[in-house]
């Protein structure tokens, strides 16, 4: 269990990297949610609308939110796409001071399993305190080209980063560590890797990114491999 999850202290967590971010912040809502603490959603990037039920427009929405149990949403509307973008910045200021945790999506990958950010990315809250490095455990064993978004980033620093080259655990773990990679502008942040549906492949592959990990400096208590929450 990682330390945040129960420490009862106020954090703003910031989500990057790909393999399952939204599914994984929602699922994080809902367990501070369920702790009874004020939980506040965002995105500083784009991320899919959410439920109806779940948007907060406003201040007084929010806390109604809140006063059912339940976690807020807030963001910019973007018709064209279906998604929201970051709040305005006076609504998110306000509900920052009253919120406990703060949930944001700070990263896109396209739908891929891992990433590499670009000269912009990844998009950081000034408060952030906590960031989560997330990937695909689906990506282990596939062409770098086929499930990593902006693999060219790699060829700079992993000059064995061709996109016909294939992602193994080694590999995994210099994305997920480097701050040219995942970790890119953490800074003193706590920093944890999550490695997602852990499920689709086998235990002992698990262990070798855990091992991996390990090996480039990542305390244990600083990593969570898990499978998907149906399996």
């Amino acid at each position: 269990m990682l330390d945040f999850l129960e420490d009862n202290k106020k954090h703003t967590i910031c989500l990057v990297g790909g393999g399952g971010k939204t599914t994984l912040l929602y699922e994080l809502a809902e367990h501070f949610a369920a702790q009874g603490r004020r939980v506040l959603v965002l995105t500083s990037t784009h991320i899919l609308q959410p439920d109806a039920a779940f948007y907060a427009e406003n201040t007084a929405d929010a806390r109604a939110l809140w006063q059912r149990g339940s976690y807020a949403v807030i963001g910019t509307p973007e018709p064209a796409s279906g998604k929201l973008t970051l709040p305005p910045m006076a609504l998110y200021a306000e509900l920052w001071q009253q919120a406990e945790i703060i949930l944001c999506e700070a990263d896109g990958a396209k739908r891929l399993p891992c990433k590499l950010p670009a000269a912009h990315e990844p998009v950081l809250l000034p408060e952030c305190d906590i960031v989560l490095a997330v990937a695909g455990a689906d990506a282990l064993g596939r062409a770098l080209g086929e499930v990593c978004f902006r693999f060219e980033l790699a060829q700079g620093w992993l000059t064995e980063a061709a996109s016909d080259v294939k992602l193994d655990a080694e590999l995994l773990a210099c994305l997920l560590t480097d701050e040219r990679g995942a970790r890119k502008n953490v800074g003193s942040r706590a920093y944890y890797v999550i490695l997602n549906k852990c499920d689709t492949i086998t235990e002992e592959l698990a262990q070798r990114v855990r091992t991996a990990l390990l090996g480039k400096g990542l305390a244990a208590e600083r990593i969570w491999l898990r499978g998907r929450k149906n399996n």
